[in-house]
């Protein structure tokens, strides 16, 4: 295992266009690091150039405390796992799991091979399909063998390349679940690249954003949720999105589409002169208020509006409500749109409430939320006035102990079962 460091890596091709523009990333040895962010952002360029498979055009990668910039792939003791699994179609699982042993030409014998390959297919269940070619395997077990593989090399680190992007969303739950017990119990220094920020969100010690080459935040993924540096971030990350409305500012009063709330002391001096911003929003953070106590009910902010579409979803309810944005922030929010790869569809607000609500489409209906909850945007520069940096390091610390508790209780497990 060994920590990875990356100091101002750019990547540009001969065309002069720059595909990664300075990005600086410490990962820490056994941690579990996602790069996220939308198609074309730089991620699996980023990847490559760590494992070896692209040049870097300045900057410095370091593996384990050694500067590896103009070492070959074979040599930086990595393991990466592919999109499209890469197996040998004529070699059964077992070879295809003893395949990176083989080429190390009689370092390893048939028994110790035999040893990794078992152990291997023991951590990822496929004892039973060692026999078996990859043409009878299901997506999920295809990419099990490409793991399994990754593993017996006992590489300093494993790198992903959105390896769950060909599975249906059921199984890509069920390996999202086999990748973290896996990284868990191996305890093994990860990167793993996805467009998919629910991957994102579930799987990593901390998420590194993207976007246009750039590096916009590094951070657990509790600290992207509560407090993104910025709108793209905030946008990025969170299923349903998170809510952007224009803001007036009128004194002490902050005008919404649909409301207006009052601003406190603090945030009034975060807005400064600025006459209009951003709002954030989430969805979960509204309610229908005919469902709320009357104390939490006055503690927030109520409007009456029309619900145009509501979608039921067993544990939840999305109510979908048009309103008409601001022509001095339209542009900005167009610009975020077609960077999260939007479709430019119409402004709407997306309410998540309680699925015992009684709103349909059609219905007029009170909705309640916290205005503590919202968050507040330059419309210019996009970046987040209400963010609290001392917050956020608490969030981030909190995350890193919980990571070494984690690995720490896996490794006891692990030891426990090879005592018995």
């Amino acid at each position: 295992m060994a920590a990875i460091t990356l100091k101002d890596i750019v990547k540009q091709y001969g065309d002069g266009f720059p595909a990664v523009k300075g990005v600086s990333l410490d990962i820490a040895d056994g941690e579990f690091v996602i790069l996220v962010g939308p198609s074309g952002c730089g991620k699996s360029t980023l990847l490559r150039m760590i494992v070896g498979l692209e040049d870097i055009t300045s900057g410095d990668l370091m593996i384990g405390g050694e500067r590896v910039n103009d070492k070959a792939p074979r040599d930086r003791h990595l393991a990466m796992v592919f999109q499209n699994y890469a197996l040998y179609p004529h070699l059964t699982v077992f070879e295809n799991i003893a395949f990176p042993l083989r080429l190390t030409k009689g370092q390893f014998t048939e028994e110790q091979i035999r040893e990794k390959v078992e152990h291997a297919a023991s951590t990822l269940e496929l004892q039973d399909h060692l026999q078996r070619k990859p043409a009878n395997l299901s997506g999920g077990q295809r990419q099990r063998v490409a793991m399994g593989r990754a593993i017996v090399r006992e590489a300093n680190a494993f790198l992903f390349d959105e390896p769950l992007s060909n599975l249906d969303a059921k199984l890509r739950g069920q390996m999202r679940t086999e990748i973290a017990r896996m990284q868990r119990r191996l305890g093994t220094t990860t990167v793993y690249v996805t467009h998919d920020q629910t991957e994102a969100m579930t799987l990593g010690d901390r998420v590194a954003v993207l976007r246009k080459g750039e590096l916009q935040q590094v951070a657990s993924p509790r600290g992207l949720y509560d407090q993104p540096v910025n709108l793209f971030v905030a946008g990025f990350i969170g299923s349903p999105p998170m809510n952007f409305l224009p803001g007036e500012v009128d004194g002490d009063t902050l005008r919404l589409p649909f409301a207006q709330v009052s601003l406190s002391d603090d945030l009034r001096a975060r807005i400064g002169d600025r006459r209009i911003v951003i709002v954030g929003i989430r969805p979960e953070h509204f309610a229908d208020a005919s469902l709320l106590e009357d104390a939490k009910r006055d503690a927030g902010t109520t409007f009456d509006t029309e619900v145009d579409v509501t979608e039921w979803l067993g544990s939840d309810l999305y109510a979908y409500i048009p309103f008409e944005t601001s022509p001095e922030v339209a542009g900005k929010l167009e610009e975020l749109d077609r960077d999260l790869d939007g479709e430019g569809m119409r402004t709407q607000l997306v309410v998540a409430i309680d699925s015992e609500s009684r709103i349909r489409d059609g219905s007029d209906a009170t909705l309640w939320f916290d205005p503590a909850k919202l968050m507040v945007f330059d419309p210019e520069t996009g970046e987040n006035l209400t963010f609290d940096p001392d917050l956020a390091r608490a969030l981030d610390e909190q995350n890193e102990a919980d990571r070494r508790a984690s690995l720490e209780r896996a490794q006891a497990r692990e030891g426990a079962a090879a005592r018995s």
